[in-house]
């Protein structure tokens, strides 16, 4: 693991180097990343899957759907509908749209759209379907190298990023000087940028802790309070640990604001969707209704079909993962499995 440092960078002349990156995807995160990137000297390419959005940011300057107080730079961003278009040029990619829909919105792609170019992952899900990771996706379908990759980690809100309040991202690379060069693009005077180089387990920890704020919402709609919350939590701590190790093993600090950090702000606040989600089941939404009411994705909810579906190969003990997916794919009463749950936490 590596602590961040500031770095510039500039050319010959001694002018800020003009950074040329494409954002794929139109939702509340893309939207505070390009706020943030917007900081520094940038060109960036924004891909909004909807033409109406792309002629709304040109004419007033602002999301129309998220983040909507967000002002977005006319001299710096350029919205596009047409991704090949979004991709030429760009030295960095951004994905920025929910994990389910990566594969259509890739879809006009091909890897030498991606050749030479760092792709940076900022989807916090797997890949539908697959049941793999966004970046071994990248790798088997459009051949970006691993040292070519990097994510982003919190803990850190969308919205919390439009009031400018303090946040601090960690970018996890197998290579340290490629997410180092995001890292630095990334910092600001509200924004604070580390490195790491657990690429896989940061990956899979901010995927399994989106279950976890379900779980934590699901309690919290069934009235359970405070005390059996953090109970839970800490046997979650504990649950994605077990699974990480086994399916990337290697020591990591499970301490760091990458992993339990992320795994806290998303069980516990108001601005979580996974948790706002799983608040609706234990109340007794169903979950088609509870897409609707949020009118948000959950990344949540396909994460946990996913682990359940890897696990199959690992056989972890995960008493939490194997609620949720009865919950929500098996249909059996949140009461009673919570009830099951409870006497398997210490």
């Amino acid at each position: 693991m590596s602590k961040a440092h500031n770095s510039g960078t500039g050319d010959e002349s001694g002018h800020a180097a003009v950074h040329r990156i494409a954002v794929i995807g139109a939702g509340s995160w893309a939207t505070a990343i390009i706020k943030i990137l917007c900081e520094k000297q940038v060109h960036i390419n924004w891909w909004m899957r909807k033409a109406e959005d792309v002629e709304h940011v040109k004419t007033l300057h602002h999301n129309p759907r998220y983040l909507t107080d967000i002002e977005i730079d006319p001299r710096k961003v350029k919205p596009t509908d047409d991704l090949i278009k979004a991709l030429h040029g760009a030295d960095t990619v951004i994905l920025a749209v929910p994990s389910a829909f990566l594969v259509p919105s890739l879809s006009g792609a091909t890897s030498g759209d991606f050749t030479g170019k760092t792709v940076i992952s900022a989807i916090k899900g797997m890949v539908p379907g697959e049941n793999i990771p966004v970046t071994d996706y990248l790798e088997q379908s459009y051949g970006v190298q691993p040292n070519k990759m990097a994510v982003i980690a919190g803990p850190c809100h969308a919205e919390e990023i439009a009031l400018e309040r303090l946040s601090y991202l960690t970018i996890c690379g197998t290579d340290l000087e490629t997410a180092e060069a995001f890292a630095a693009q990334m910092r600001c005077r509200y924004v604070k940028a580390g490195t790491n180089d657990d690429l896989y387990g940061v990956e899979f920890y901010s995927v399994m802790k989106n279950i976890v704020a379900m779980a934590c919402g699901i309690c919290h709609g069934l009235n359970y309070g405070d005390n059996f919350q953090a109970v839970l939590v800490a046997n979650a701590i504990r649950e994605i640990k077990r699974f990480v190790d086994a399916a990337y093993p290697r020591h990591r600090d499970l301490n760091h604001s990458a992993y339990m950090g992320d795994l806290l702000v998303t069980a516990y606040s108001l601005f979580s969707r996974n948790r706002t989600f799983g608040n609706l089941i234990g109340r007794g939404y169903s979950v088609t209704a509870a897409q609707a009411e949020m009118n948000m994705i959950a990344e949540g909810y396909y994460a946990v079909r996913s682990i359940h579906d890897i696990n199959s190969r690992h056989h972890v003990h995960m008493p939490i993962v194997q609620a949720v997916y009865s919950i929500l794919y098996e249909k059996v009463s949140a009461r009673q499995e919570i009830e099951k749950l409870r006497d398997l936490l210490a």
